[in-house]
């Protein structure tokens, strides 16, 4: 629980000091947009025979680099993976990933993410390792609610490289749904 909490503190205040300097630049001097949602989930491939459904939640920042049309992409989250009666225990995870968010129309867009997510529960699923890379292509929509407030709905594909040397990705289709606003 400990190694959770600094981890989770890192990287929120790394997504802080990013926003920060973001704001500080003329480039980004209309701000960034944030988002926090929940996120649910069901693994596919070989990872649904351990695990049935996730439930999780996450933080995005999203940097405008061009127009309002491409974005820059910080995120974090956690992922408690629900697995059947007779396994180990639950999958837990904290991804964190960057990418890119491209606007082809109003409002609906793809983002692409890569990073690194973390096992928290590897001692407890003896797993080998307690990293792994991690790459989500995603497409949404943001449905306005008001002055610069937004729901924003996203389905994606998630993939987790091996955390077991002779094991198989953990890869899962996934739904966030986020309140999002921008900062300016």
């Amino acid at each position: 629980m400990k190694q959770l909490f600094t981890i989770t503190t890192a990287i929120a205040m790394i997504i802080l000091t990013m926003g920060a300097n973001a704001q500080s630049k003329k480039t980004a001097a209309k701000g960034v947009r944030w988002s926090f949602g929940a996120e649910a989930g069901v693994p596919v491939g070989k990872f649904n025979t351990p695990a049935q459904w996730n439930l999780g939640g996450s933080i995005q920042a999203d940097f405008n680099v061009a127009k309002r049309v491409l974005f820059i992409t910080a995120n974090t989250g956690y992922n408690n993976f629900f697995t059947e009666s007779g396994v180990k225990g639950d999958v837990q995870m904290i991804p964190v990933k960057a990418g890119l968010k491209y606007f082809p129309a109003k409002n609906f867009y793809l983002q692409g993410e890569a990073g690194v997510s973390f096992l928290t529960s590897k001692d407890k699923n003896q797993a080998d390792k307690s990293a792994s890379f991690v790459y989500a292509p995603q497409v949404g929509y943001l449905i306005p609610l008001g002055k610069r407030n937004y729901l924003d709905a996203g389905i994606r594909f998630e993939s987790n490289s091996k955390f077991y040397d002779n094991g198989s990705q953990a890869n899962f289709l996934g739904l966030r749904v986020a309140y999002a606003f921008n900062s300016k």
